[in-house]
């Protein structure tokens, strides 16, 4: 990824972060957190990475999709590029992953 990229990427999930901590109310999406965004060459697309306290991930993400469109408009109007991209949210399973590695370390050095 270009340095562009990796600059736009950061902006957007500062502003991402932020809209979704401020300006969307949704009880469903509850204390969510931005871990990454990767974005397309062409900047079209922006996948957004997060992981939420709700347990229900069903809820959550039906709560950022009903929120996408106003955290596009945030994005469009603190980012200054020529078109603000579609937004994607996915679920970060990295965290979960790491604690999976983590016990099945623990569990070999124990044995």
């Amino acid at each position: 990824m270009s340095n562009r990229h990796e600059r736009v990427a950061e902006e957007i999930k500062k502003v991402v972060s932020e809209a979704l901590r401020t300006k969307v109310s949704d009880p469903d999406i509850g204390m969510v957190t931005v871990t990454d965004v990767e974005l397309t060459k062409e900047m079209e697309i922006a996948t957004i990475y997060y992981t939420s306290l709700n347990d229900n991930r069903e809820e959550v993400e039906a709560g950022l999709d009903r929120a996408k469109g106003l955290v596009r408009s945030e994005v469009a109007k603190e980012i200054r590029i020529r078109k603000a991209p579609e937004l994607q949210f996915k679920y970060d399973t990295s965290i979960e992953y790491g604690h999976k590695i983590e016990n099945l370390l623990n569990e070999i050095k124990d044995k």
